[in-house]
C-alpha cells in the first residue's frame, strides 16, 4: 500500500508540474526573445534620433555603443554601411525598413531590428541593430535548467511527504492486519487499536465488534458441548457399571452376550462423547494418546459390529485387508470411531454392498470405504456441516469424522463419486514388537 500511495502522489506531482511547467517554460522563451528585441529596439531609436541629416553628404555620425555582444550600424537609401557595424550591404530588414516602417526579424543566426530615419518626410536611411540569436538561446536554456531544478525539487519534496503519509495510512491496516494475523493464529483476544483516521478506525471497530461476537459465539458453543458432555458421563458411567454388575451376577446363558454386547456399546458411546469435548477443547487438534490397536484386529471387530445391521437391511458388509503388515497398529478408539461415522453414511446414503479395504502405503495406511451407490453431489460440500448428499440426516458425520482425521494427523476425502468411495489416510503406527500399547 505505501508504494501505492507513493505513486499516486508522485503521478499527481508530476502531471501537476508538467501542466505548469511547461507552459512556464514556454513563457520565459517567449519573454526572453521580446526582452532582447525591446533591447534592440531601443538601441536603434537612440541611435536614430542622434543621425543628422547631413550625413548624406559626407557629414560623420557619432552611434552610441551597440547593446553588449551586438552590433549597430546607419545605413544610407543605397543599402551602403555609413557608420557603425555590420554587414557591408543592407540586408532584408533593411530593405524593407527604407519603405518607412520598423522592422523586427529573425535569422539563424541574428536578431535583427531596422529602425528608418526620416527627415522632411523622406527617409535618408536606416540604423540597424543586431545580436547574435545564440545568447538569448543561452538564456533560455538557463533559465529551462533552472525551472527544471525546481520542478525536480518540487517532485522530490512531494515524494517525501508522500512517503510520510504513506506511513501514517498503512501503519494502522498493518497494525490491523497484525491482528488478524494473530486471531487467525488462535488468539481471540487480539484488538486492534485506534489510529487516529476515521475510516480506518470504523473498521478496526467493526474488526473488534466481529470478534467479539465470535468470541461469544464460541464460547457458548464450547460451554453447551462441555455442559451436554458433562451431563451424558454420569448416566453412561452408571449404565456402564449397571451392564457390569448384571453380567457379574446373571448366570442365563442367553442373557449374557445380549448384556455383553449391550456394555460394549454403552463404552463406544461413552468413548464418542469423550472424543467429541476433546475437539470442542481444542482450538488445534492434536493426535490423542489413546491405546492403539493391529489392524487386522480393528477390522475384524468392526465387521462384528456392523454386520449385523447390514444384514438387518439385506446388504452386505465385506472387510479386507491388502498385503498390511501383521503388527501394524493405529490408534483404536479414534479409527474405530471414524470407520463407524463412514459405515453408518454407506449404510443410510449408499446402496448394495459395502466394502472396507485396507492399503498399505509403506509411510501411511489407506481405509478405504465404498458401496454401489454414486455421490451427485458437490464432493468438496459432502464435508460441510448441515449438509448432506441426498438431504436425510443432519449432516453433521462427515464434518465429525474429517475433525477426527485430521486431529489423528491424516486426511478424509472423496476418491471416487461412482462407486461412491471415501478414502481416510492415517501415517503408519508401529509394529507390534515396538509399540508401548496393548491391542484391546
Amino acid at each position: 500500500m505505501r508504494q501505492r500511495v507513493v505513486r499516486v502522489a508522485l503521478t499527481a506531482a508530476l502531471v501537476a508540474v508538467v501542466l505548469l511547467a511547461v507552459p512556464l517554460a514556454l513563457a520565459i522563451r517567449s519573454s526572453l526573445y521580446a526582452d532582447q528585441r525591446d533591447t534592440l529596439e531601443r538601441a536603434a531609436l537612440a541611435a536614430a534620433v542622434r543621425v543628422s541629416p547631413d550625413f548624406v553628404t559626407g557629414d560623420p555620425v557619432e552611434l552610441p555603443a551597440p547593446p553588449a555582444g551586438g552590433r549597430l550600424g546607419l545605413y544610407d537609401p543605397r543599402w551602403r554601411l555609413r557608420a557603425g557595424t555590420g554587414p557591408r550591404s543592407g540586408d532584408t530588414p533593411v530593405r524593407r525598413s527604407l519603405g518607412g516602417g520598423m522592422v523586427r526579424s529573425r535569422s539563424a543566426q541574428d536578431l535583427v531590428v531596422a529602425v528608418p530615419v526620416s527627415h522632411a518626410e523622406k527617409v535618408i536611411g536606416v540604423v540597424r541593430a543586431s545580436s547574435p540569436a545564440v545568447a538569448v538561446r543561452d538564456r533560455v536554456a538557463v533559465a529551462w535548467l533552472l525551472l527544471l531544478g525546481v520542478a525536480a525539487l518540487a517532485l522530490t519534496v512531494a515524494v517525501l511527504v508522500a512517503r510520510r503519509q504513506a506511513r501514517v495510512l498503512a501503519a494502522p491496516l498493518e497494525d490491523l492486519s497484525r491482528h488478524c494475523r494473530a486471531v487467525t493464529e488462535g488468539d481471540l483476544t487480539a484488538r486492534a487499536a485506534r489510529s487516529g483516521l476515521a475510516e480506518i478506525d470504523q473498521v478496526a471497530r467493526t474488526h473488534n465488534e466481529m470478534l467479539h461476537s465470535l468470541s461469544e459465539l464460541l464460547r457458548r458453543e464450547r460451554d453447551f458441548t462441555a455442559n451436554a458432555s458433562h451431563q451424558l458421563r454420569t448416566p453412561l458411567t452408571g449404565l456402564q457399571l449397571a451392564l457390569e454388575a448384571g453380567l457379574a451376577q446373571d448366570d442365563d446363558a442367553r442373557l449374557r452376550p445380549v448384556l455383553a454386547e449391550a456394555l460394549a456399546t454403552t463404552q463406544r458411546l461413552h468413548h464418542t462423547v469423550e472424543e467429541v469435548l476433546r475437539l470442542s477443547r481444542s482450538g488445534v487438534p492434536a493426535r490423542p494418546t489413546a491405546r492403539t490397536i493391529a489392524v487386522r484386529q480393528l477390522l475384524g471387530e468392526t465387521e462384528e459390529r456392523w454386520h449385523g445391521l447390514f444384514a438387518q437391511d439385506g446388504r452386505r458388509l465385506e472387510c479386507a485387508t491388502q498385503e498390511t503388515a501383521a503388527g501394524t497398529r493405529v490408534p483404536g478408539a479414534s479409527v474405530s470411531e471414524l470407520l463407524g461415522i463412514l459405515l453408518d453414511n454407506a449404510r443410510v446414503h449408499g446402496h448394495g454392498t459395502v466394502r472396507l479395504a485396507v492399503r498399505d502405503l509403506e509411510d501411511a495406511l489407506a481405509f478405504d470405504v465404498s458401496d454401489e451407490g454414486a455421490v451427485t453431489g458437490e464432493p468438496s460440500r459432502l464435508f460441510d456441516r448441515g449438509r448432506t448428499g441426498d438431504g436425510a440426516g443432519t449432516g453433521i458425520g462427515l464434518a465429525l469424522a474429517r475433525d477426527l482425521a485430521v486431529s489423528l494427523g491424516g486426511r478424509l476425502f472423496l476418491s471416487s463419486r461412482d462407486p461412491a468411495t471415501f478414502t481416510l489416510l492415517l501415517p503408519a503406527g508401529q509394529d507390534e514388537t515396538h509399540g508401548t500399547g496393548t491391542s484391546g
